[in-house]
Formats: structure tokens, C-alpha cells, sequence
């Protein structure tokens, strides 16, 4: 099926894989957002494909531009049905559409939902965070259920876990629930993304694995091809391995322990000369806040713009 499958008088039209690509809304949510809320109704084939038009697309950018402001998936229809064609950027309007349909959407209490993954996590109830995981995914594009469920939740745990005696159940329960999630997203993403690609790994002397496997899965949703080493790897061979699979830059996560001098001496030692840089993620980033350097700097905490920084560095080595 070609990218413009056919002609019809307002234009052509479009496989969902298509509006998956142009806007980075996968295809799972675009069938949900079609069968639970209506919010989409594509054209199908005699055999049941669906088919986009423009007018379709469109519509799925101005959703995203309401997941985004915090308006429940649930409530979006409603509000883009009330838009005037005459005016349909009343920000006033909007801004007070968010704040009446944000309080009465239970289904996007976020905050609800963290505290719901987090007494999962506490329970070790792997059904139920199945469930979490399964819906958050399933109903919002990627970066907004991890930069609105899952990262705080992470964001929470950590600060938690610092101040608790024994912490290491827990985390060790959830990396192995996200490391089962992500081992399947990547298997089936590296067969559709093919480049740009990019390595992961973690720093020596302290590891962030949460914050990783949350990023692995918003940078492969995002269309990376993504080769991660689960472990600690001397920076040499990372570079060889960069090489060998023709990869544009190198991500390490590392917690606030983490040898980020350790990791400059070994740069100036590996006869590095600038062959790809060298990103920095996890809470360690706070001792690079301040540094602009060519081959070593950090990425933001928050997914989209970690991501829109990783698309600038691997166009700059591409």
C-alpha cells in the first residue's frame, strides 16, 4: 500500500500506518480513539482498511494539541465539536474549556493514576499495573502518558525510595515490569525504524535504569532504532560498538553517583576527536547544566524535548 493509496475529490487519502508516521500518534491509540470516543471516522477499503484524508489528520494534530493542554481524551470530541469554523482559536475560551473539563474527567486524573501505579508497585500486583500500562499506552501517544503518568511516577518513587530502608524490591519489581514492556517495543520498532540510530547505556558508578527504560520507549516511539546495553559498558567499546551498527550518538543515564569526571577523563584518553557525541540522561544531568561541550552534554528531563535534542545532534552527524 503506497504512502498516497488513492484520489478522491477533497484529496488523497492515507494508511493508517501513514497518519501513524506524520503524526506520532501510533496505531493502537488512533483505533482506540476511533472505537471508544468517535473522535476519528476514516474511510476503509472494500476490505476494511481504514483510510485518512487530509481534513483527518488534521483533526488528530488538534487532538494532540488538547492532550496536551490537559484535556481528558474522553472530553476532546465534545470540545472539537463546539469549535467555530469562523473562529476556532478563542484562547480565552479554550483556556477555560481545559480548566471545566479537566475537573470532571476521570478518566484523566493523572494524579489518581499515579497513585494508583504506585500502590501496584507497592502491592507487586503485576496484573494491575499490566492494566495501568496497557490503558495509559493504548489511549495517549506515548510521550504523553510517560511525561504525564509514568516519569512522575518514577520522579516519585526515587525521592521515596531514598528516604526508605528497603527500597531495592520495589525497584527491582518495576524495571523488570518496564524492561518486559520495552524488550517488546523495541523488538517490534527496530523492525519498522531503521534509522536514525542511537546506543544506550548507563554511566560507571551509579545507574538511573528507570529513566532509561522510559526514554528507550518515547525515543523508539519516536522512530529511533535503538540498541540498548543493560549494564555499564567501558566507553571504548561503545564507540566500537557505535561504529559497527552505524549508530549517530550515544545516550548514558546515570544517577547523581555517577563518575561524570571520570567519564570526561576517559573522552580526552579515548582519542575520541568528535566521531559522535555523547548524551548524558538521568538525574546526573544536574552536574552539566551549566556545561557546553562538544562531545559530552546533557538531555533534558523532559521526554519531547530530550528527544527534539536528540534529532538536532544525530542531523548534525548523520
Amino acid at each position: 500500500m503506497t504512502e498516497k493509496v488513492a484520489n478522491v475529490v477533497g484529496g488523497p487519502l492515507y494508511p493508517i500506518r501513514e497518519v501513524s508516521r506524520l503524526t506520532g500518534v501510533n496505531s493502537v491509540t488512533l483505533r482506540a480513539w476511533e472505537r471508544r470516543y468517535g473522535l476519528i471516522q476514516p474511510r476503509r477499503t472494500p476490505k476494511g482498511h481504514r483510510l485518512y484524508a487530509r481534513e483527518d489528520i488534521e483533526r488528530v494534530e488538534r487532538i494532540l494539541q488538547w492532550l496536551n493542554r490537559g484535556v481528558p481524551v474522553s472530553q476532546v470530541g465534545e470540545l472539537l465539536d463546539q469549535a467555530s469554523a469562523e473562529d476556532p482559536t478563542q484562547e480565552e475560551q479554550e483556556d477555560n474549556q481545559v480548566s471545566t473539563t479537566s475537573e470532571s474527567a476521570p478518566d484523566h486524573d493523572w494524579e489518581g493514576q499515579r497513585q494508583e501505579v504506585i500502590d501496584a508497585v507497592a502491592e507487586f500486583d503485576t496484573n494491575r499495573l499490566e492494566n495501568l500500562f496497557t490503558r495509559s499506552m493504548g489511549l495517549y501517544p506515548v510521550n504523553t502518558a510517560i511525561a504525564r503518568l509514568w516519569q512522575p511516577v518514577v520522579e516519585r518513587l526515587e525521592k521515596s525510595w531514598a528516604n526508605h530502608a528497603t527500597p531495592m524490591a520495589e525497584r527491582c519489581f518495576l524495571e523488570s515490569f518496564l524492561r518486559t514492556r520495552l524488550g517488546l517495543r523495541l523488538y517490534h520498532g527496530n523492525h519498522e525504524n531503521t534509522e536514525p540510530r542511537i546506543l544506550m547505556s548507563y554511566l560507571p558508578g551509579g545507574c538511573s535504569a528507570l529513566w532509561q527504560l522510559l526514554f528507550a520507549f518515547t525515543a523508539s516511539s519516536a522512530g529511533f532504532y535503538i540498541t540498548l546495553f543493560d549494564g555499564s559498558v567501558p566507553l571504548s567499546e561503545l564507540i566500537e560498538a557505535a561504529r559497527r551498527k552505524n549508530a549517530r550518538t550515544i545516550v548514558l543515564s546515570g544517577a547523581m553517583e555517577a563518575d561524570i569526571e571520570g567519564l570526561r577523563q576517559q573522552l580526552s584518553e579515548a582519542s575520541y576527536q568528535g566521531i559522535l557525541p555523547i548524551r548524558v540522561a538521568g538525574s546526573i544531568t544536574r552536574q552539566l547544566r551549566d556545561t557546553d561541550e562538544n562531545n559530552l552534554s546533557a538531555l533534558a528531563s523532559d521526554p519531547a524535548q530530550a528527544i527534539a535534542q536528540l534529532r538536532l545532534a544525530t542531523a548534525r552527524h548523520g
